[in-house]
């Protein structure tokens, strides 16, 4: 029997732990902290009864792997996420909201039906569909988003009502830095992959319960070993148990800096590069409402017009999904600043969009190594850093930006190239 040990315990590592074990291996699995989930796990603190999380994450029914991943370790996703169209539209109705129906003619609806563009906008942006279509979703490597919507022709509203939040809710990444060819892949896959590929798939439970608890529980009763609360270091690496060998891998399943670390001594040169790559950081700010009148907001999750001083381009309405009464969940991409500055921004910036008066802040979450800073012409590092030595997760060399179905995916292709040696 091939033995895996896997350090890391975040999505990447439980998809690889699980695709181990379906294959027949025998898993050890280490991980630093003492909860899995990685940079999407709950945290200590609660309110109303229930976790807050370390940030506010979406899915899509693009997602397709991390949707079966749920599912093979028992969990049923149709009930801890709420389904519902792509809606970035703002409190006062304007932007795009898909109807239900199939693509493209759900995106042709959306967009002829969007409040706040005029028909010039529309038009545009209905030509530059087209063209990304006919090309393949593919552009120039070293394109930024920015680049791309000036050579697509589309209007200054489009950009900030559309494209901006999409490009910082996907790739975390300015759109004068983010990567269009990147940016095109995650539009194709969301809007022609299938049906129901755009919708927003918004967690209805706090993020462990939402896999990472189940997984560890389903992995123990297949025979894996769970090791939480140890941190393997670079002398761990030099024990015979850890050294890679043809029945016995080891795959780094940790953030890249982490990564880097650990193979810092005998792998320098894959040390290096993970070690070079520049990642952005998520803020997420906890608001509690106490408004008399409020009784939550017009859908779960509302786009913000955002700027310098108004940072958030999300809020979430945590009392509708998560049972957590006048809370809501204000995401920052790619934020930059002090939390507290951030913190009071959004609190004001909440105020004014939505119109309520009396918030306070509960909890300032900074993932400051949240995602890879998805830039043009990126060079990621390989998967496979010596023989039987492989690292996953969603900075290593793939398709997809730095989301949980990257993660997802970066662990089983793993498992997958493990089989074959």
């Amino acid at each position: 029997m091939k033995q895996v040990r896997i350090v890391g315990a975040g999505w990447a590592g439980l998809a690889a732990a699980v695709a181990a074990v379906q294959h027949g291996m025998q898993v050890h699995l280490y991980e630093t902290a003492h909860i899995s989930g990685g940079r999407a796990r709950k945290l200590p603190q609660t309110f109303a009864g229930h976790p807050l999380d370390n940030g506010q994450h979406v899915l899509i029914g693009a997602y397709r792997d991390t949707l079966a991943l749920m599912r093979t370790v028992g969990l049923e996703p149709e009930a801890l996420l709420k389904r519902m169209p792509l809606n970035l539209q703002f409190a006062n109705g304007q932007g795009l909201a898909l109807p239900d129906g199939p693509a493209p003619w759900n995106v042709l609806a959306g967009i002829a039906r969007a409040r706040g563009w005029t028909w010039h906008d529309k038009t545009h942006l209905l030509y530059a569909c087209w063209q990304w279509q006919r090309n393949g979703f593919i552009c120039p490597s070293d394109w930024t988003v920015t680049q791309l919507c000036t050579h697509s022709k589309l209007s200054p509203s489009v950009c900030e009502q559309l494209i901006e939040p999409l490009c910082l809710s996907a790739l975390n990444t300015s759109l004068h830095e983010a990567s269009a060819l990147v940016f095109l892949r995650v539009l194709h896959d969301a809007l022609l992959s299938g049906p129901g590929s755009a919708d927003l798939l918004i967690p209805t439970c706090d993020l462990g319960a939402l896999f990472p608890e189940t997984c560890l529980r389903w992995l123990q009763s297949q025979g894996a070993h769970i090791h939480l609360g140890h941190r393997i270091t670079a002398e761990d690496l030099i024990r015979p148990e850890f050294q890679p060998q043809p029945r016995q891998a080891l795959v780094l399943a940790c953030t890249a800096r982490e990564a880097a670390r650990l193979t810092a001594t005998h792998h320098p040169q894959w040390s290096q590069q993970a070690a070079a790559l520049t990642h952005t950081a998520i803020t997420t700010v906890y608001l509690h409402c106490t408004d008399k009148a409020f009784a939550g907001l017009s859908q779960p999750m509302v786009a913000l017009h955002s700027s310098a001083q108004q940072p958030a381009q999300f809020v979430f309405d945590r009392g509708v999904l998560t049972q957590q009464a006048g809370l809501l969940a204000c995401v920052v991409s790619a934020s930059q600043g002090e939390r507290h500055d951030i913190a009071e921004r959004v609190q004001q910036q909440v105020s004014q969009q939505l119109g309520l008066q009396d918030l306070s802040v509960v909890q300032t979450v900074v993932e400051k190594q949240a995602t890879l800073a998805c830039l043009p012409d990126l060079v990621r590092p390989e998967t496979c850093i010596a023989p039987h030595l492989f690292a996953c997760g969603d900075y290593v060399r793939g398709p997809y930006p730095s989301t949980l179905e990257g993660a997802v995916r970066s662990g089983q292709q793993v498992i997958a190239q493990l089989r074959h040696l």
